[in-house]
Formats: C-alpha cells, structure tokens, sequence
C-alpha cells in the first residue's frame, strides 16, 4: 500500500475565483463612478476624465447617485473581504492509515471562523451524489454518515461537469470501501 492509497486530500475552492475579482472590481469602479459624479455634481467641478457630471442637479440627481455609490462600494467591499477570507476554502482529508476523515472549511471572522469536522472511516454509510439540472444546476457530492448526517464535500457555487463528479463520487466511494448513492 503506498502513501497515496493510504492518504486522499482533496482541495475545496472558495470564494477566490475569477467570478469573485471580476465582479468586486467591476462594482468597485461603478460604485466609485457613481460617488464621484454626485460629488463633482455638488462641487459643480468634474472630477471624471470621461463625463461631466456638473451638469447634473444636486437634488435629486446627485444625491441619488452618492446613494447608489455608496450602496455599490459597499458591496464591493464586501466582495472583496470575501475572497481575502476565502470564505468556503478548505479540503476534504480521507486517511486509512489512521482511519480518520478531516473536511476543514475557512468561515467569516469569528470564534468560528475554521470549520473543522473529523470522523472515524467506519462511522460513513455512503458517498451520496445530488445532481439537479435545470436554471439552477446542482451538482455536489455528500458523505453520509451512519448517524443520518450528511457533509456536502464540493465548492458552493459553480457547479463542477457532471463527468467530474462522477468521477469524484466514485473515486471517493472506491477508496472509503462504501456505496455509492444517487447515480
């Protein structure tokens, strides 16, 4: 038995994708546009290189585009504090050696900012796959436990290709010596 067969780690991607810093930087320069043409519209002095908003009348123009500026900076701060925490990170670790499962996930700030879960191999029923298409897809793989609990084991977010999670599924299903449900 190798070290590989005996140790499955599997990295979780959480809230560092390109979709992430995308949309945090795109609503980040809209929030900022928007402030600055309510301030330029105020001050009756352009502060873009692109428009002139001092035409623009104070009440209620300018003060609906600080609202909406400060409203999408605001958001892009949020955005952007969730991919410096990345929110939902972690891995999934499956040991024989000791006989142990570890899935280990990163929260927002707090007392219970790492989520860590471990488990006995042989407390496992099954690995269940949940697979749902449509507006919506889903697409996640579950271990399920003996005592009824299920922990979701896939990234939130975009679904990953359904060979993919087959693959996974069946994988982790032949390496925990378990069923697998759903397929």
């Amino acid at each position: 038995m190798t070290a590989s067969d005996r140790a499955l780690r599997q990295e979780v991607l959480g809230s560092r994708r390109f979709s992430n810093y995308w949309w945090a930087t795109i609503v980040t320069i809209g929030g900022t546009g928007f402030l600055l043409s309510s301030i330029s519209s105020y001050l009756h002095k352009n502060l873009l290189p692109f428009s002139d908003p001092t035409q623009l009348i104070f009440i209620p123009q300018g003060i609906a585009m600080g609202f909406y500026g400060v409203c999408a900076l605001l958001l892009g701060l949020y955005l952007w504090l969730t991919v410096l925490w990345d929110l939902g990170g972690g891995y999934n670790e499956f040991d024989r050696k000791t006989g142990s499962i570890r899935i280990f996930r990163w929260g927002f700030p707090g007392k219970n900012r790492k989520l860590d879960f471990t488990c006995k191999i042989e407390d496992v029923q099954s690995v269940r796959v949940d697979i749902k298409e449509g507006l919506s897809p889903r697409r996640s793989i579950y271990l399920k436990l003996k005592d009824r609990r299920q922990f979701p084991l896939t990234r939130v977010g975009q679904p990953l290709a359904l060979s993919e999670v087959e693959n996974r599924a069946a994988e982790l299903a032949r390496y925990l010596q378990v069923p697998l449900e759903g397929l």
